[in-house]
């Protein structure tokens, strides 16, 4: 059983940045595939961005390309997500997930079903 745990998040003003940090509890971090998602209150959880376990493939929902970028720490078994020009729309609870060796190419990062390990989220707050 892999446990994640996020930090990170807190009160940010509009136009501001966070980083947000995912801990894994697993020797084989660099066989993950890694993603990010968010449910704001009210809402279903979606999809923010993912990362392939080489590191080198990336996806993101068209709402945050160009503003937050995620990224690793294998050494750290930890994943990032650096969030800038912060909107009020992106408060949410984040969540990170992962999932052991999903070959990126078949695997839908988009769809939160696919991940086998959860964490328990960090608020995220954006006021205007």
């Amino acid at each position: 059983q892999v446990q994640l745990v996020e930090s990170g998040g807190r009160l940010v003003q509009a136009g501001g940045s966070l980083r947000l940090s995912c801990t894994a509890s697993t020797p084989t971090f660099k066989t993950y595939t890694m993603g990010w998602f968010r449910q704001a209150p009210g809402k279903e959880r979606e999809f923010v961005a993912a990362l392939g376990y080489s590191g080198g493939r990336t996806r993101y929902t068209d709402s945050v390309k160009g503003r937050f970028i995620i990224s690793r720490d294998n050494a750290k078994s930890t994943v990032f997500l650096q969030m800038t020009n912060l909107k009020p729309e992106d408060t949410a609870v984040y969540y990170c997930a992962a999932d052991a060796d999903a070959p990126w190419d078949s695997f839908p990062v988009q769809d939160n079903s696919a991940y086998d390990y959860w964490g328990r989220g960090t608020q995220v707050t954006v006021s205007s």
